[in-house]
């Protein structure tokens, strides 16, 4: 009983790494079950949503729950069964796909029977512990990106490089809001309230041939691809509960982004005068 406690807490563990950083419904699934069926464990359930993951096991055909005892002198009865169910609360975060690669490495070592329970246990965290990408080079391939699109939606070269400009400031001014702790909502309103400033500004006195592109361009970066892509596989392997939340987060941040554009962009015309 409690190897099958221990295998419990190891699949969790593995599922909220894996969920946390973008993995999909499916795959958290599919990746718990088969890890649980390799260390033995065949009476294991699991439901996962976006945000939390419930798990439990049962042994010759019993559901495994806690049995309370009345006062602390009582000796526990040899009949009584133990906990062995896990609820984990997991909030929508960034997405780090390394993480979810290793994830999948490890649990396809765990099957091909290559690490013991407690090796596993150290390799999660090991993975749970990989950094996220440099600050600089995601500085530069925010503005590289912002820069790209801006050129294949119709931008000039001018407008890329003011689309590269904007986008490295957009970059640095996120992991600024991010380090003070800002929250998604307030993050993407003010990112993209700044982005647009300074594209307008860029192409009234600076240089640029498209407004618009430039801004469109700079705004990518924001823009929550993963999030939307998994939602609308959750919703194709017909977990729609999973597949709406994410899809509602999706579409908040949108909804955040084109507040921030257009309220700028609103302010600017007004202030100035001038068509935009």
């Amino acid at each position: 009983m409690n190897e099958s406690r221990k295998v419990l807490e190891l699949t969790t563990r593995i599922g909220e790494v894996l969920l946390k950083n973008g993995g999909e419904i499916f795959r958290v699934q599919e990746t718990m079950q088969r890890i649980a069926k390799a260390y033995g464990v065949e009476g294991f359930h699991v439901y996962v949503l976006a945000n939390g993951i419930f798990a439990s096991i049962e042994e010759d055909g019993r559901q495994i729950c806690q049995q309370l005892q009345v006062g602390n002198n009582e000796e526990k009865d040899s009949d009584d069964l133990v906990v062995a169910s896990q609820i984990r609360y997991i909030p929508l975060s960034s997405i780090h796909l390394g993480r979810v690669a290793a994830v999948n490495n490890l649990s396809r070592e765990i099957v091909a029977k290559k690490y013991t329970m407690e090796e596993a246990r150290k390799k999660i965290e090991e993975i749970d512990k990989i950094p996220f990408t440099n600050n600089l080079l995601q500085i530069f391939v925010s503005g590289l990106g912002s820069g790209a699109f801006c050129y294949l939606l119709g931008g000039s070269l001018i407008d890329s490089l003011a689309s590269f400009l904007s986008g490295i400031l957009l970059w640095c001014f996120v992991l600024y809001l991010s380090k003070k702790g800002a929250n998604k909502i307030m993050l993407n309103i003010l990112s993209s309230a700044l982005v647009t400033l300074t594209g307008i500004l860029m192409f009234r006195y600076v240089f640029g041939e498209n407004m618009d592109k430039i801004i469109i361009g700079s705004i990518i970066p924001l823009l929550p691809g993963v999030p939307l892509t998994n939602s609308i596989r959750d919703f194709l392997n017909g977990d729609y509960l999973s597949g709406t939340i994410r899809m509602i987060d999706a579409v908040l941040v949108a909804c955040c982004i084109a507040l921030g554009v257009g309220v700028v962009l609103r302010v600017f015309q007004i202030v100035t005068g001038m068509p935009v």
